[in-house]
């Protein structure tokens, strides 16, 4: 009988054992959510988390904290329409063509949505996989339906102000109301969601909140400074209302956030403007962005100040995160196991800077100014539109870029001259 019993026993507890497995594994069977936060228009290190003596981004710190913070990332490209495109589709600028915000006078803007409607985009193809898909803030790229969204603010429609984001750009200035509506509907639903916001912040208009201003302006003699200082900490704000959201209903176990900005920002402190090597630029000031990644399911938290990342890399990491395969190859890396605390192998990454106003749909070659490389901490930064001698400089003890070492290290231009034409082959400069 004691025997009996003590086979009973463990027969009972080896089936709580497996049943206790089977429930873990179909918690662990549950994908993700993704959040996308990106910023527009807001230099690497104007975050208290990248150093910053003055501008205040509680949120975003706590965010840093919690997550994998990547310090050295970037973006392609540091011009907002072509830089989001590629973190819709995973593609190069030369590759999904929208190389830069509006077509030349004369070419209709809806030749430009012929791209995003014919490529696989990241909402379109985690729609497919049961996903609700919101599509908020920036947006160039027509109705919020064009990218394969389900659910969006943007109507896309040029007669009534459609250019890059109308009704969507109200998100995060006047509350995040459509934002939480979403979300509901997704808690209610019990369906896994993809949220892109992408506010219009600390972009212009500089127009923060009174006491976020009169904090700045007791911090700084530039009006014009004083005002970006206050836009990003009310950007900060913004995100931390959405953060507490996923806080506050249990989401944030088991939901992918992932932050970028669109493109770096220097403020001018004599105009409403932004400084030289920033915006639109291929230098630091305009491609470098902290990117972090978040997910406390899967792995923990820590700094990350060697690792080479880039925006090319976002689409295969949440792709892979949501089980979904890319249905292409695509030219970046999934950071998953780099989270994980994985060497990347990969020490290499590639970007290219363009015209405003895209020359021809057809051929990137035409609009392009630049081709730039980073290997190590060495970056070279190639002159495509005129004869302009290429620059060298080494970002880790130089991130600013004052001193061109080009005429210091001509083998090492060349190396890095001949990896570029590897990644994207040109005819010589003319």
């Amino acid at each position: 009988m004691t025997g009996r019993l003590t086979l009973w026993i463990v027969c009972a507890f080896s089936l709580a054992g497996a049943l206790s497995e089977t429930s873990r594994a179909g918690a662990d069977s549950q994908p993700p959510n993704v959040v996308m936060i990106i910023g527009d228009d807001q230099a690497w290190w104007h975050f208290s988390f990248m150093g910053h003596r003055h501008i205040r981004t509680p949120n975003l710190d706590r965010l840093a904290s919690q997550g994998v913070l990547f310090t050295r990332g970037y973006v392609p490209t540091s011009l907002c329409r072509p830089s989001l495109m590629t973190m819709l589709t995973g593609l190069y600028p030369h590759q999904h063509r929208i190389t830069g915000n509006d077509p030349v006078r004369g070419v209709p803007r809806q030749v430009l949505l012929e791209s995003v409607r014919s490529l696989p985009t990241l909402p379109r193809l985690l729609a497919a996989r049961g996903y609700l898909c919101f599509q908020s803030g920036k947006w160039w790229e027509g109705h919020w339906r064009d990218g394969g969204f389900t659910h969006g603010m943007t109507h896309g429609d040029p007669r009534r102000g459609g250019r890059h984001g109308d009704e969507g750009l109200k998100i995060g200035r006047q509350g995040m109301q459509p934002v939480f509506e979403f979300l509901d509907l997704c808690r209610k639903q019990q369906r896994p969601f993809f949220l892109w916001y992408a506010p219009f912040l600390p972009h212009r208009p500089h127009n923060p909140p009174k006491e976020l201003l009169d904090y700045y302006r007791r911090r700084t003699d530039s009006i014009h400074v004083a005002r970006y200082w206050a836009m990003c900490e009310w950007f900060d704000q913004t995100c931390g209302q959405l953060l507490d959201y996923l806080d506050r209903h249990r989401l944030a176990e088991n939901t992918l956030v992932v932050f970028v900005v669109d493109n770096g920002w220097i403020q001018s402190r004599d105009r409403s403007k932004y400084a030289p090597r920033s915006k639109r630029s291929p230098y630091e000031g305009g491609l470098r962005t902290p990117i972090i990644l978040r997910w406390p399911k899967r792995f923990g938290h820590r700094r990350d100040e060697q690792t080479l990342v880039s925006s090319v890399d976002l689409v295969p990491t949440i792709l892979a995160a949501c089980g979904v395969k890319p249905p292409r190859k695509l030219p970046g890396v999934n950071l998953l196991p780099v989270c994980r605390g994985h060497s990347l192998e990969r020490d290499t990454i590639y970007g290219e800077i363009f015209h405003h106003d895209i020359v021809s749909y057809r051929n990137p070659q035409a609009s392009l100014l630049y081709r730039w490389v980073i290997r190590g901490p060495w970056k070279l930064i190639e002159p495509r539109a005129t004869n302009a001698p290429a620059e060298l400089y080494h970002v880790l003890r130089d991130p600013h870029e004052r001193h061109d070492l080009a005429a210091k290290h001509p083998e090492r231009v060349q190396q890095l001259q001949a990896a570029l034409q590897q990644w994207w082959p040109l005819p010589p400069r003319e």
